[in-house]
């Protein structure tokens, strides 16, 4: 095996907020090299950094409003969210959970914090994803995996060292619960102090890992801070994080889908043709109601 060497280590980009409940910073795409294409298929990635929201009677997040051609993955560090569609898909995620909801041919969404988490406040820390979709299953009929922390395959690591949550893909024989649409892994490596981690995913694809919580060494000698975000060239199969810290980190690998992006605001798709059909098809109706 080749060892996967460091093209990037990014610190968290200025945070802004998206409706008044999520306070992000926003690494895919913007940052550079940080391109929807240079991650493909990961397109976007806002991190919602710990953060304290004081009590309030009225839920903050984000209103109604459409997707298509993509999924979201939303990944609960702390706090809690509820999550409804115009396709009567509705839940609640809290700390370890993840919420994987794949558009595809269109629907609305809205999206706060929960309503028992808002009334008492507390820290929110999540992160939340786009993962792209092939122009073969950009119109396939939306659906929802809501995946509890239960549910994810946990590999225990020798020695102490912690355990890998697989969500989508595989960490050796464990298996994550996530259906995709290509290949995907995404995992959390919850590091002891001290404790080490090997992964390994094909060269050719896409990979990163983001420091949720802690701080650690990649490859015996890149020393990463919290909050940073780290992009692997594609030069190798093999990297290793060592937790100088109790740690968690995001790990991400996808194959590259390879197929032009045409992106506007909540639509994905491959050509501005089929981004202006998507305005139409919301004037006229065809992605449901949903009440703000």
């Amino acid at each position: 095996m080749k060892t996967r060497n460091i093209e990037k280590i990014l610190p968290p980009p200025t945070e802004h907020y998206v409706g008044d409940g999520f306070r992000v910073h926003n690494f895919i795409p913007g940052v550079y090299p940080l391109s929807m294409a240079r991650m493909d298929p990961f397109i976007l990635l806002d991190y919602n950094s710990k953060f304290y929201f004081s009590p309030t009677d009225k839920p903050r997040g984000v209103g109604v409003h459409p997707h298509r051609g993509f999924e979201t993955v939303t990944i609960a560090y702390s706090g809690r969210i509820a999550h409804h569609d115009s396709f009567s898909n509705s839940g609640v995620i809290g700390e370890g959970d993840v919420q994987w909801m794949t558009a595809s041919s269109g629907l609305l969404h809205k999206e706060y914090h929960e309503k028992e988490f808002a009334r008492l406040g507390g820290d929110f820390h999540m992160v939340q994803l786009w993962v792209n979709l092939p122009a073969k299953d950009k119109m396939s009929p939306p659906k929802y995996q809501p995946i509890t922390n239960e549910q994810m395959g946990k590999h225990l690591l020798p020695g102490n060292s912690g355990t890998i949550e697989v969500i989508a893909g595989s960490y050796g024989s464990t298996k994550g619960p996530a259906y995709t649409f290509t290949a995907i892994d995404l995992m959390n490596a919850r590091l002891n102090d001290g404790g080490s981690a090997a992964f390994v995913f094909p060269s050719k694809h896409n990979t990163a890992l983001l420091l949720v919580e802690g701080k650690i060494r990649v490859n015996g000698t890149e020393i990463v801070p919290s909050d940073h975000f780290v992009l692997f060239k594609n030069d190798g199969d093999r990297f290793t994080v060592e937790a100088t810290e109790k740690s968690i980190v995001l790990i991400l690998s996808g194959e590259p889908i390879r197929e032009p992006i045409a992106a506007h605001g909540p639509f994905v798709m491959n050509t501005r043709e089929e981004i202006y059909q998507a305005f139409e098809d919301v004037e006229n109706g065809k992605f449901g109601q949903l009440e703000d």
